[in-house]
């Protein structure tokens, strides 16, 4: 599961506003500013969360799960190009 701090993290790595993901994602902004608000992993409706892990994943993004050497994280792909 992910947590908010990965969201807002990838939001950054992205250069995008909140407003962007909520389009990206088809949800409500309203939405993406609670998931970002809580902290640790993210609740809520799986389908939501879902969208919004899909969304920043298509964009380029990458999820990092916990493990001996660290905390979880985010990283782009190495294809990822910003314009």
């Amino acid at each position: 599961m992910i947590r908010s701090q990965q969201i807002r993290a990838a939001r950054v790595l992205l250069d995008i506003s909140q407003a962007k993901l909520a389009e990206m994602a088809s949800i409500g902004i309203a939405t993406i500013k609670r998931v970002e608000a809580a902290r640790g992993k993210v609740t809520g409706n799986a389908e939501t969360i879902w969208k919004i892990e899909r969304a920043l994943e298509a964009a380029g993004v990458i999820f990092l799960p916990e493990d001996e050497n660290g905390g979880v994280g985010v990283r782009l792909k190495k294809e990822f190009r910003a314009d």
